[in-house]
C-alpha cells in the first residue's frame, strides 16, 4: 500500500495534514516526539475515516539512531510513500550570543539535518508518483537579526527544495516549498503574531488555509507556495526592499521579544 509520510504530524500544522489527508482516504505514517500524542492523534484520524490504515513512530529527529530505527520500522512494513510531507521545526527567537551550544545544534539538527537526511532516505521508498511538501517559512525570505538561525535554515530549506523540484520533475516527482507567515497554532505564535499589531493579523493564515494550499501546489507541481495575498505581496517586497533597510526594520521589531524552544 501507498502511504503519506507526515512528520511534526502532532503540532498544529502537521495536525491540519493529517486530518486533511484522511479525508483524502490517503494512508498514512506519521512521526513526532510524543508517542501517547500519536496514538491519540491516530485515533482522532481513524474518527474521520475508519478505513485507512495509519501507523506511526515516535521519533527524535536530533537523532541519527531514532530516524534510522524509524527507516527500519517502516522497511519492516514494506511501506512506499506517495507523499512527503516535512512540517517538524523548531523556532527559537533570541539574539544568537544568547543560544547555549545545545540549542544551537538542537535547531539545526530539526530543520535541516533531519528533513534533509529524511526526505533523502524516503526517495529510496517511494512510490511510482511522488509528491513531496515540505514547510518553509517567509522567515527564510530575508536574513533576520535576533531570529538568525531559524531565517537560515529556513532559507536553507527553501534553496534546497526549490533545487530538488528540479533534479526530480523528470522522474514523476512533484515538489513543492511552502513560505508561510505567521501561523496560529501555539500560545506563543499566537501572542507573537498579536504582538505585530496589523503586520501579523493580515499576514496569519490557519493551519487548514496552508495545508490545503499546500496540497493544491504541490499537485500542479508549484515550486514555491506563500500563502495569502498579503505575504507574496511582502514576498516581493522583500526581494526588491535595500538590503540594509530591511535588516534594520526586522533588528528593531525582534529585538523586542524572545522565545525558546517548546
Amino acid at each position: 500500500m501507498e502511504y503519506t509520510f507526515i512528520s511534526g504530524a502532532t503540532g498544529g500544522i502537521g495536525k491540519a495534514f493529517c486530518k486533511l489527508c484522511a479525508e483524502m482516504k490517503n494512508n498514512l505514517y506519521i512521526t513526532g516526539r510524543n508517542d501517547k500524542k500519536l496514538q491519540e492523534l491516530k485515533s482522532e484520524l481513524l474518527s474521520i475515516n475508519p478505513e485507512i490504515s495509519i501507523e506511526y513512530f515516535a521519533c527524535d529527529l536530533t537523532s541519527e539512531q531514532s530516524r534510522n530505527d524509524m527507516l527500519i520500522d517502516i522497511d519492516s512494513k514494506g511501506i512506499k510513500f506517495s507523499r512527503i510531507i516535512n512540517v517538524a521545526g523548531v523556532d527559537i527567537q533570541k539574539a544568537f550570543i544568547d543560544y547555549t551550544p545545545e540549542k544551537v545544534l538542537f535547531q539545526l539538527r530539526v530543520n535541516c539535518e533531519a528533513t534533509v537526511s529524511l526526505t533523502h532516505a524516503l526517495l529510496s521508498k517511494r512510490a511510482e508518483n511522488l509528491e513531496i511538501i515540505t514547510i518553509s517559512s517567509m522567515s527564510g525570505v530575508s536574513p533576520m537579526p535576533y531570529f538568525a538561525l531559524y531565517s537560515a535554515t529556513k532559507a536553507m530549506l527553501t534553496n534546497f527544495f526549490t533545487a530538488l523540484h528540479y533534479e526530480l520533475k523528470k522522474s514523476n516527482a512533484k515538489v513543492t516549498v511552502v513560505l508561510p507567515g505567521g501561523v496560529p497554532t501555539r500560545p506563543d505564535i499566537i501572542e507573537d503574531i498579536k504582538g505585530q499589531g496589523l503586520w501579523g493579523k493580515l499576514s496569519s493564515k490557519s493551519a487548514e488555509f496552508v495545508a490545503k494550499g499546500a496540497i493544491r501546489a504541490v499537485r500542479k507541481n508549484k515550486i514555491k507556495y506563500v500563502p495569502g495575498f498579503f505575504n507574496k505581496f511582502l514576498y516581493c517586497l522583500m526581494k526588491i526592499a535595500p538590503k540594509r533597510i530591511t535588516l534594520n526594520f526586522i533588528a528593531n521589531r525582534w529585538k523586542k521579544q524572545t522565545k525558546d524552544a517548546f
